[in-house]
């Protein structure tokens, strides 16, 4: 039986508009397209449900017209919530501009999902199951008031619960007296290189690679996301290794950490050794950045007629099950 993935962060509304170029201070400009779907660690708990895994959402959702959007696209992925909505306020939202040489530019709102509880963290902690997998981003971290719980949270789980951590574009902001007891009990990092150069001062991603597991407890191992390049995995007890990626063209990048980090833990906790997972997730993340929108990631059939007769589908679907 597989294990079963639990976000233990943030599901919120994504307002994004496509723009010509951003206004200047002060003044306007006319958007040419615009949507609203739900982002943040939604996108992770997709990926890895459309693999067949069981995933819960183990973060803050309100009573307004974005918590109603959070719950219905949730539930239409079969993904349960373990806490009850909110009553006092609504899901916070993200807006985002993508001007017209594809750079997407954020202002972030949030709502309730910024006010947990230490009584919102002990529900968490009991509904817990040994086995779990338990994802964490650094955007939950860095806020004041949520990242102290947080960090007790991750710090106090028992050792039958896998933590991984994407610490996500604002790790540098995180307090070191939050990190550090997360990245103590970690035990899978997946980072791109940007936030693994933030970490490490290293722009080689095989250094930056080896100088993140070196801030793990022993038996930890490190992803760290190449784009089109893969990733480099370093797995427990072993050298580093480049793990290369799938050539697509890419129509939008949006989401395509998010599937790579979803895919791995499912196909982890499905009991694929981590370089097969680490395959498969740069498969998927692959796939993702082949199709516009921000949750594409694949189901295991669209996985399996993406890799074809690629040997990673024999290891991935023995059996035929795709």
């Amino acid at each position: 039986m597989s294990s079963r993935l639990v976000l233990v962060g943030n599901v919120i509304a994504d307002l994004v508009i496509e723009v010509p170029t951003l206004p200047e201070r002060g003044g306007d400009v006319i958007g040419t397209r615009s949507g609203t779907t739900v982002g943040g660690g939604f996108n992770t708990l997709v990926a890895a449900r459309r693999l067949g895994t069981e995933v819960a959402f183990a973060g803050l959702h309100g009573t307004g017209p974005h918590g109603d959007l959070v719950r219905a696209a949730l539930a239409a992925e079969d993904i349960t919530t373990l806490l009850p909505a909110r009553a006092e306020g609504d899901t916070g939202f993200t807006v985002a501009l993508i001007d017209g040489g594809g750079e997407r530019t954020f202002v972030t709102s949030f709502g309730v999902e910024a006010t947990l509880t230490q009584s919102d963290v002990d529900v968490v902690a009991t509904r817990l199951r040994p086995g779990d997998l338990v994802q964490l981003s650094g955007y939950g971290l860095v806020m004041p008031g949520n990242g102290p719980l947080l960090s007790g949270l991750i710090a106090g789980l028992p050792a039958d619960i896998t933590v991984c951590l994407d610490p996500a574009p604002l790790v540098a902001d995180i307090p070191a007296s939050v990190l550090g007891p997360v990245l103590a009990r970690t035990d899978w990092l997946s980072c791109n290189a940007r936030e693994a150069r933030l970490m490490t001062g290293h722009t080689d991603p095989r250094s930056a690679t080896v100088a993140l597991r070196e801030r793990l407890a022993p038996g930890a191992g490190v992803i760290v996301r190449a784009d089109k390049d893969g990733c480099w995995l370093a797995a427990p007890g072993q050298a580093p290794t480049h793990v290369p990626g799938f050539p697509v063209d890419a129509v939008d990048s949006n989401g395509a950490g998010d599937a790579h980090v979803g895919a791995f833990l499912a196909l982890l906790g499905q009991g694929h050794d981590p370089l097969t997972a680490a395959h498969g997730a740069n498969a998927a993340a692959a796939y993702a950045v082949g199709r516009r929108g921000p949750a594409t990631a694949p189901d295991r059939a669209a996985l399996g007629e993406f890799l074809g007769e690629h040997p990673l589908a024999e290891r991935l679907f023995a059996g035929g099950d795709h």
